[in-house]
C-alpha cells in the first residue's frame, strides 16, 4: 500500500498510545508501515513533523454533542468532557501536546470553533471572544496536563501547614496507607463550576455596568 501522510499519522498514533512519544523512532515508524526509513522523509521531514502531524488529526477528529438551544452553562460543561474524555484517550499525545506545542491549537479547530461559539453565546461581548475563550482553554488545559502528568494527584494529598497527622478520627488500621486523594471527576466538575460561576459573575457586572451608565 503507498504511503500517504494520514497512514503515517495513524501509525505514529498506535505507536505513541502503545509506547509513548519518546519511543517512537522514524525507524520504528517504519517498521510499522512495512516501508523503507528513508521513504517515509517523502511526506514527513523529521519526528517532529510526524508528532505535529498526529497532533492536528487527532484534534480534527474531536467530536462533541451540539446543544444549541441548551444554556451556554451546560454546552461549555459538555464541552470541556468531551475535551478531557479525548486527552484520555491518547494520554501520551495529549500530554506531550499541552506541554511542547503551544499553537497545536488552531483557529479551524473543532474545540476552538464550539468554544468561541458557546462564549459568544453566552453574552461575551464580540471583542473579548477570544481573549476568554483562551483563559477558558487555557485552565481546562492546564488541569488536564495536571491529570496526565499526575501532578493533580500528588497535589491533592499535599497536607495544610501545621495539619497534625494525628488530628482527626482516622482509622489507625489505615492511617499509614497511601492517600487516594480526592476523585479527579470531582475535581474537574469543580474546575468548570469555577469559570462558569466566573464568567456568569463577569457578565453580570458588565450588565450593572451599563445599566448604571444609563
Amino acid at each position: 500500500m503507498p504511503l500517504t501522510e494520514a497512514g503515517i499519522y495513524a501509525a505514529a498514533l498506535r505507536l505513541i498510545d502503545a509506547d509513548g512519544v519518546e519511543a517512537l523512532t522514524m525507524r520504528k515508524l517504519a517498521t510499522a508501515l512495512d516501508a523503507n526509513p528513508m521513504s517515509l522523509y517523502h511526506h514527513v521531514p523529521n519526528k517532529e513533523a510526524v508528532l505535529r502531524g498526529v497532533t492536528r488529526m487527532v484534534g480534527a477528529r474531536f467530536r462533541t454533542v451540539t446543544l444549541e438551544d441548551a444554556p451556554w452553562q451546560e454546552r461549555i460543561r459538555l464541552l470541556a468532557t468531551d475535551f478531557r474524555t479525548l486527552a484520555h484517550r491518547h494520554p501520551e499525545l495529549m500530554a506531550y501536546s499541552f506541554s511542547h506545542q503551544p499553537d497545536f491549537i488552531q483557529p479551524d479547530d473543532p474545540f476552538w470553533t464550539a468554544l468561541t461559539a458557546i462564549v459568544a453565546a453566552a453574552g461575551v461581548p464580540q471583542s473579548e471572544v477570544s481573549e476568554i475563550a483562551a483563559l477558558m482553554a487555557a485552565v481546562v488545559i492546564g488541569v488536564l496536563a495536571a491529570e496526565l502528568n499526575g501532578s493533580l494527584h500528588q497535589w491533592s494529598t499535599l497536607k495544610p501547614p501545621g495539619f497534625d497527622e494525628g488530628d482527626g478520627d482516622a482509622d489507625p488500621d489505615t492511617a499509614d496507607a497511601a492517600p487516594e486523594g480526592p476523585d479527579q471527576d470531582h475535581m474537574f466538575r469543580l474546575v468548570m463550576d469555577t469559570l462558569i460561576t466566573g464568567l456568569e459573575g463577569r457578565l453580570t457586572g458588565d450588565r450593572d455596568g451599563r445599566g448604571a451608565a444609563l
